[in-house]
Formats: structure tokens, sequence, C-alpha cells
């Protein structure tokens, strides 16, 4: 029996509790409600643990504890509970993501003993898009990638990836997490790119998925090329696949200094309505 407040890790027993959890806010927790809808709630078909914070005996706050510790629906109360288990845990994370101030929050109470960070994103304006902008038209070149195209497209996911977190997804294994998972994301007719002459000048990804949204993820623009608008055509298209085809709803997370990328995903028909912060080790 648990106690009036409490944390534990969940498992199936617990899966329409957390599905309920998660529809609170299907936008800003798609990425955890993605993991759920694929693998349920089980560690061994997740990839990691599932905390449940109860109160009163209902639960009203989980944290996801995989490669990436995420924060949802968490209050304060949450926060320290979740802190003090992934300190008791010790860090098993690459990243802290989440909303801005749940993710400041177990920051601020695991920095003593996880810090320093590589690097801190304290405010990631949350876009979100219902419909896509008039403005700008479907770039026509920008299409699904084919599987046997994994070879050409993997040179513009390393460096989209490097670019952005600051290490190469090389390092350790060689690529093969990381491989497999362009591989399977090429599979699922969730990758997207314009491809000249055999060589990738734009790409993206529609990663996380649920009937109720999904999150476009890893923009990318050969450096040569970029300046030429092929960014906003480019998501433009990849917009109109994902709200026509995946979720009636779209949405990325973008660094806030990235000034130039924030006006293209607003002409393209994003508008911001959060933040994000990660924490990057």
């Amino acid at each position: 029996m648990l106690s009036s407040v409490s944390t534990k890790v969940l498992d199936g027993t617990d899966l329409s509790a957390v599905q309920a959890l998660l529809d609170r806010d299907p936008v800003t927790n798609v990425f955890v409600a993605s993991r759920v809808r694929l693998a349920g709630v089980d560690p061994w078909r997740l990839g990691g643990e599932l905390w449940g914070y109860y109160e009163g005996g209902l639960l009203t706050s989980l944290c996801y504890a995989g490669a990436n510790l995420v924060p949802v629906e968490a209050g304060p109360d949450a926060i320290r509970s979740f802190a003090e288990r992934a300190r008791r845990q010790g860090r098993r994370c690459s990243s802290i993501v989440g909303p801005a101030e749940a993710a400041a929050g177990l920051w601020r109470l695991l920095e003593p003993a996880w810090g320093p960070a590589r690097d801190v994103r304290p405010v990631q304006p949350l876009m979100v898009a219902g419909r896509p902008s008039a403005e700008v038209p479907a770039d026509p070149l920008v299409r699904r990638v084919r599987p046997d195209e994994l070879d050409l497209v993997m040179p513009a996911c390393v460096s989209m990836f490097t670019e952005e977190v600051g290490v190469s997804p090389l390092i350790g294994d060689g690529g093969t997490l990381y491989r497999a998972r362009v591989s399977e994301l090429i599979a699922g007719g969730r990758a997207f790119a314009r491809i000249e002459d055999g060589r990738v000048v734009f790409k993206a990804e529609i990663g996380a998925v649920t009937r109720h949204a999904c999150q476009i993820q890893g923009v990318w623009v050969a450096p040569e090329r970029r300046g030429e608008g092929l960014s906003e055509i480019g998501m433009a298209a990849v917009l109109r696949h994902a709200l026509a085809e995946v979720a009636p709803v779209a949405s990325l997370y973008v660094n806030s200094y990235n000034g130039p990328a924030r006006a293209a995903y607003r002409r393209v028909g994003f508008a911001e309505t959060g933040a994000f912060m990660s924490v990057l080790f």
C-alpha cells in the first residue's frame, strides 16, 4: 500500500493511469507518451524506468529515467522526490530535458552531485503548429528518404547531431545505436530530405509520434547552402506531411539564441507556446 505521498517505479499495471496523465498535455508530453505508446511501461521494454509520484493514492507526476531524465507534469514536491531518487541511483542519463521550470528544479537539486554539466540550455522555446502557413510554399524536392539511402543521409545526420549536441554520435559504439535509430526513422517513413546530385542539402525527421501530436527534430541545412531559404520551404514541406499523415499537431523546440530559426519556424506556421530546458552531460 502506498503512503499518502510516495514515489515508485511503475510497471504494466499502471499503464492506464500513465496514459491519462500524459494526455493532460499531449504536445508537451509527446516524447514520453510516444515511448509508452510503443513499449508500454515495463522497464525492460521501455529502455528505462518510469517513476510515478503519488499524492493521496493518485498518480500526479511522472519522470522518465532512461537515456534522458524527463519530468512530466511535475510540481515542486514531485521534483524533490524525483531528484532524491536520481541522486541515490547515480547519473545514468546523458541529459535532463523537459519543461523549463521542472527541468530547472531537477538540475538545481542534482547539480551538487552530478555537476558540472557540459552544457546548459535554460530556455528552448516550444513551438507548435496545427496548420501550415500559406506564407511559405512547400519545397517540392523534399521527400521521404528511402531505406536504400541510409548511407547517403548518415553524414548529414551525424553533422546535425554534432553541431546541435556538441559531441559526435559515433563516439563510444562507433555509431551503431545512432545508425539504428536513423534507419528506424527511415523505415517508418519519418525521415525527409532534399537530395541534389547524391548529396543531402536539407533534412528533418518526425521523431516522437502519438495520435495527438508529433515532434519534428534534426532540422539541418548543408553549411554551404545556408542563407538560401531551404530551411523554410523544407520545413513547410515536412510540416505538411506531418499534419496530413501523422498527427493533428506538430511541435519542435529550438534554442532561444537561434533567432533566424525561430523566425523561420514562425513564418512556416509555428507559434511559441512554452519553453523547454536541456542539461547536457
